[in-house]
């Protein structure tokens, strides 16, 4: 599996956080701190950013655990 980048707000810290929050699958990520700096979406993202929110969608979904809004 490649390593990616897990900085808070780039792509594969995106994909967990959609997948915890139960947003769905949305792939984006912010250029700096989240909410507080560009929102890059995907029309505008890379393969390999696309593939980074992916996979980091697809380990929070192997883990399971969603926020319980209850």
């Amino acid at each position: 599996m490649p390593k990616f980048d897990t900085r808070h707000g780039g792509p594969f810290d995106r994909g967990g956080a959609d997948y915890w929050y139960n947003r769905g699958y949305d792939p984006h990520y912010y250029t700096g701190g989240t909410y507080t700096s560009n929102r890059v979406t995907r029309d505008d993202m890379t393969a390999e950013e696309l593939a980074a929110y992916r996979a980091g969608y697809e380990e929070a979904a192997q883990q399971g655990d969603q926020k319980d809004y209850g």
